[in-house]
């Protein structure tokens, strides 16, 4: 087990599914209330009432906006089935969601992560995000790529 999360796969967690290059909301509750209902159809959540509520809970923690745009919610919910990340551009700049850099938030990366992989898998994810998202190269790809299958190429490019 313990090599399998050393060789975590980030294709295995990312899917076509649940990217949106074209989220509508225009606030943040309304980004996550979207991301998560992208989730419930894709039958990574059963219930999304109880994870936008884990969702804010964490995002009361803390400050989720990085810089250049970008941010990174996340839940550790009973109600993920399976681990995953969904991700979006929105239409409109976010403007009410704090972060570090007092930019408005443009691309979000929500992850859904199992109570039982909290620990581990949550991390290994975070971390691999995390430094792919200090490449300001990717960082600024992920403001004007065009398609589903491009944002996948991204996030496979430091992958290993």
């Amino acid at each position: 087990m313990d090599t399998k999360l050393k060789e975590l796969d980030i294709n295995k967690i990312i899917t076509e599914d649940l990217i949106d290059l074209n989220l509508q909301a225009t606030s943040k509750l309304g980004v996550i209330e979207e991301l998560t209902h992208l989730l419930f159809k894709h039958h990574y959540i059963d219930n999304e009432e109880s994870f936008i509520k884990d969702v804010l809970y964490r995002e009361n923690e803390g400050v989720t906006g990085l810089e250049k745009g970008i941010a990174i919610p996340h839940g550790k919910s009973e109600s993920v089935i399976k681990t995953s990340l969904a991700i979006c551009r929105t239409k409109q700049p976010v403007e009410e969601w704090e972060s570090m850099d007092g930019n408005p938030i443009e691309v979000i990366f929500l992850f859904a992560v199992k109570t039982t992989d909290a620990t581990t898998v949550h991390i290994k994810l975070l971390q691999k995000v995390a430094t792919l998202l200090a490449d300001d190269e990717i960082l600024q790809s992920f403001q004007t790529v065009k398609t589903k299958q491009e944002v996948i190429d991204l996030l496979s490019k430091n992958n290993g």
